[in-house]
């Protein structure tokens, strides 16, 4: 069994330091790893970076995470990465990365994701160069979460996990106004799960949304946005070979 701890849009800033601290270094006792599924800053500056890196500095269990929209808006993302990366998160965008669990080999390949809407109701790539470039970036992303998740598979790992922002499935918005369900996720990211293979699917941005869901192919889709999970984290249960 392997034990797999996640949130998402933890928004920390100055005035948020330490809060979740005393809750993560309980993480040893129910879990084997920390997933942070974005928006980890308010406005993805260095200072908030700074806040996030001292939060989750030497846990006792390994801490990988990808960057959300907010992690992005002061437009220094490489920046933010560079500040979580140095103090021992493991940052993913379109890779895949190994942790060894006492259940086995856990993969976990991590995208932001982007927009883009549900099937039935979607952008795309037609018309202005802008809009073609919004699918082309969701696509892109995708493509990138397909690939990382195949070679976690040939890597022969006991489970795999996909790490998003961006919500794989409508299922996890249910609560938020549909007429922002373009902007808050892709079918494209489920497409990859499914067609690659995934144990679970794990985001976070929908605020409002619901905690749980499953993309066309059974893949179990969780939104862990803390605003969602009312709690500094969930646990989820992999079975393991």
């Amino acid at each position: 069994m392997i034990r797999v701890a996640a949130v998402g849009d933890i928004h920390m800033g100055p005035d948020g330091q330490g809060l979740l601290r005393p809750a993560f270094e309980t993480l040893p006792d129910c879990a084997d790893l920390l997933l942070l599924a974005g928006d980890l800053t308010r406005h993805g500056t260095p200072e908030e970076a700074r806040v996030v890196a001292r939060e989750v500095r030497d846990l006792p269990v390994p801490v990988v995470a990808v960057l959300g929209n907010h992690d992005h808006h002061d437009e220094q993302p490489e920046k933010v990465t560079a500040i979580l990366r140095e103090a021992g998160v493991t940052v993913l965008e379109g890779e895949g990365t190994v942790v060894e669990c006492a259940g086995g080999k856990l993969g976990i390949a991590g995208t932001k994701g982007f927009g883009g809407g549900f099937v039935g109701r979607s952008a795309g790539e037609f018309g202005e160069p802008v809009m073609k470039e919004f699918v082309r970036t969701t696509r892109r992303s995708a493509d990138s979460l397909h690939a990382a998740l195949k070679e976690l598979d040939e890597e022969g790992c006991a489970a795999r996990v996909a790490l998003t922002h961006f919500s794989p499935v409508a299922d996890t918005l249910a609560g938020e106004p549909p007429e922002i369900h373009p902007f808050l996720g892709s079918y494209l990211l489920a497409e990859a799960i499914d067609t690659a293979g995934a144990d679970l699917a794990v985001h976070g941005h929908a605020h409002l949304g619901s905690e749980h869901g499953m993309t066309a192919g059974g893949v179990r889709v969780r939104n862990v946005a803390q605003p969602v999970i009312r709690r500094a984290f969930n646990v989820y249960r992999l079975g393991a070979a």
